[in-house]
């Protein structure tokens, strides 16, 4: 079927322009949720003796500020969690807490999350700016 210049402009005369609100962007949850967000996430520091040591940040976007960190040689699970219920002692756990998908953050992990009351926000896959 061909298309005169008559009939395309009746056909954008006849769709329908309602558009859905957009969703809500990475930056625009960031705004809004800024009060209740920390991030935790690992980085390698090479010692003197040219061991690898891993360092474990908490960080808190309100004021963007390091809340607590902790260096081991061999992050775990299990050691993992344990410093996750070290930065939030008593009633100052955040409300969301964004990590990446490390395998580290498996279920021993998130048990001690979920009982902290925090939810969990995987960041996008690949996505590093995040």
């Amino acid at each position: 079927m061909r298309w005169h210049r008559k009939g395309f402009r009746h056909y954008w005369a006849w769709k329908s322009r309602r558009r859905k609100p957009p969703s809500q962007s990475w930056w625009t949850f960031l705004d809004n949720h800024a009060g209740d967000l920390a991030s935790v996430d690992f980085f390698t520091v090479p010692t003197v003796t040219f061991r690898i040591r891993y360092v474990f940040p908490v960080l808190r976007h309100e004021r963007r500020q390091i809340m607590y960190f902790n260096v081991t040689a061999h992050p775990s699970a299990q050691w993992t969690a344990h410093q996750l219920i070290e930065a939030f002692p008593f009633d100052t756990a955040p409300r969301y807490l964004l990590r990446d998908r490390d395998a580290i953050y498996g279920e021993r992990f998130r048990r001690p999350l979920h009982s902290l009351g925090i939810a969990e926000v995987p960041i996008a896959p690949r996505s590093p700016w995040q």
